[in-house]
């Protein structure tokens, strides 16, 4: 697969932006290695759902879809403590 775009749904943009810089910088750069390989990295499927997926990118857990048919992986959950 092609390198993802990665877009976030509102709840997950603004965990994003809440988030302290230096783990922000962490979570950005994990995923650029995520929409590398949306399906790998530790990722499992959510429901049995293979493009419904869970990680923990950055020290941080997210659900995101991949939508493979245009190359987008929407993270629309990003928790962390």
């Amino acid at each position: 697969m092609t390198h993802c775009h990665v877009q976030h749904a509102p709840p997950a943009d603004q965990a994003r932006f809440a988030m302290p810089r230096a783990l922000r910088d962490t979570f950005d750069a994990g995923l650029r290695r995520l929409a590398a390989e949306p399906y790998g990295l530790g990722s499992t499927p959510v429901k049995g759902d293979p493009d419904r997926r869970e990680a923990t990118v950055g020290g941080v857990v997210v659900r995101y879809y991949v939508s493979a048919s245009v190359l987008t992986v929407t993270v629309v959950r990003a928790v962390y403590v």
